[in-house]
């Protein structure tokens, strides 16, 4: 019987995308789609996350990435569609948050996330192939938008801490490959077009 061996991409992603002598692909990938030519990966993480009991449910993302401003990024590459794909990177970026601190430390230490996800399966909604989520604050009566420039916001952010109240919170990044239309318009589509 003749077996048909090949090298599934996303395979050979992560196992690119993990490896220490490839850090300038990982930075060169991430400068692009967070338009951050200063970002410099520090480490490769354990991507596995502790279960706290049995009853707990496992989660384990394809690379997460220490970087110098010290946010965590996960990248995720997922082939085959989940329903509830949303629901998972919601998952994976609330664990990650909640074991950056540890019993005792300040809230203030709490870690940035920003979750990248690679999807080749229509996510079924949207039309564009990259999208970008983050969380924000508005006046229900005023319509005023909390911004981190904002100057009595400033003088609330703890001595030591990485961020201010408003940018700690996780960004996401939806990429959609399927949808994406092979034309390059900026740093970030050279990328998608060789993923695709």
């Amino acid at each position: 019987m003749n077996e048909n061996r090949v090298v599934r991409f996303d395979w050979a992603m992560k196992y690119m995308l993990r490896n220490k002598a490839n850090y300038d692909i990982v930075e060169g990938f991430l400068c692009a789609l967070l338009e951050d030519n200063d970002l410099k990966v520090i480490e490769i993480l354990e991507s596995e996350s502790n279960k706290e009991d049995e009853d707990d449910k496992f989660n384990r993302v394809d690379v997460l990435v220490k970087d110098s401003q010290g946010r965590n990024i996960i990248i995720e590459i997922q082939n085959s569609r989940e329903s509830d794909y949303l629901y998972r990177v919601l998952y994976g970026v609330s664990k990650n948050i909640a074991q950056s601190i540890e019993s005792g430390q300040a809230y203030k230490n709490i870690s940035k996330v920003i979750t990248v996800n690679v999807l080749y399966f229509n996510l079924g909604i949207g039309e564009d192939y990259l999208y970008y989520g983050s969380t924000e604050f508005v006046g229900m009566t005023t319509n005023e938008r909390i911004s981190k420039d904002n100057e009595r916001l400033k003088k609330l952010i703890p001595e030591g801490a990485s961020y201010n109240p408003v940018e700690i919170y996780p960004e996401y990044y939806l990429i959609q490959v399927e949808k994406y239309k092979n034309i390059v318009s900026r740093a970030i589509d050279e990328w998608i077009y060789w993923f695709k």
